[in-house]
């Protein structure tokens, strides 16, 4: 075969690879990612930020956004909500069925109304939601979120936990995760991919 023959071929090789990369990027972008739906998730009674009693079946009927953090958080935390709310007023009316909700894993310190306080700069569409600790570990644990308590220096503590956002379907199933600062173009997308019905 000669140099522009092989040449030739070799161009050709590439553009399908790259092209079959592509379709598999954009194919990853538009199919939920399920992720061993039925072992996420477990039955809980807490308390949301209006003080009032709410159960795993918040997580029903609609699709949500849910994340484990704390209001002592320095950085993380913060960063997330600030996303989440952009991610709301981004989307706009196709956000009007999605829900947001913000798990403390600090319920030693975090109380409605603190929970309340702290949501409420960010925007009024993520819920607070805390309680007794017992049962907190619950929704911890049944959704597979890392948790640790870390001392610090001056007596206090702060909190080692999972930083990504999960994204749960109209079922109350966890179809997959946007990332610490994922890309904000992937994360839409993977929220406008949740399936808005059972």
């Amino acid at each position: 075969m000669s140099n522009r023959r092989r040449f030739v071929a070799t161009a050709i090789a590439l553009t399908l690879v790259v092209g079959a990369g592509a379709i598999g990027y954009a194919t990853f972008l538009m199919t939920p990612q399920v992720r061993a739906a039925d072992s996420f998730g477990t039955a809980f009674t807490l308390t949301d930020d209006r003080g009032e009693p709410i159960t795993e079946k918040a997580l029903s009927g609609h699709p949500s956004l849910v994340y484990f953090g704390y209001t002592h958080c320095p950085d993380v935390c913060p960063t997330t909500l600030y996303d989440m709310a952009g991610w709301f007023k981004t989307l706009g009316p196709q956000a009007d069925g999605l829900k947001a909700y913000f798990f403390t894993v600090d319920p030693e310190r975090d109380t409605p109304e603190i929970m309340h306080d702290y949501t409420g700069n960010f925007t009024d569409r993520i819920t607070g939601i805390t309680g007794d600790p017992t049962e907190m570990q619950k929704a911890i644990k049944g959704w597979r979120i890392y948790a640790k308590k870390v001392p610090g220096a001056d007596g206090g503590y702060t909190m080692d936990h999972t930083a990504s956002v999960l994204l749960v379907d109209a079922g109350g199933n966890l179809r997959g995760t946007i990332a610490y600062q994922e890309n904000n173009d992937v994360a839409l997308q993977k929220i406008r991919n949740l399936p808005q019905q059972n």
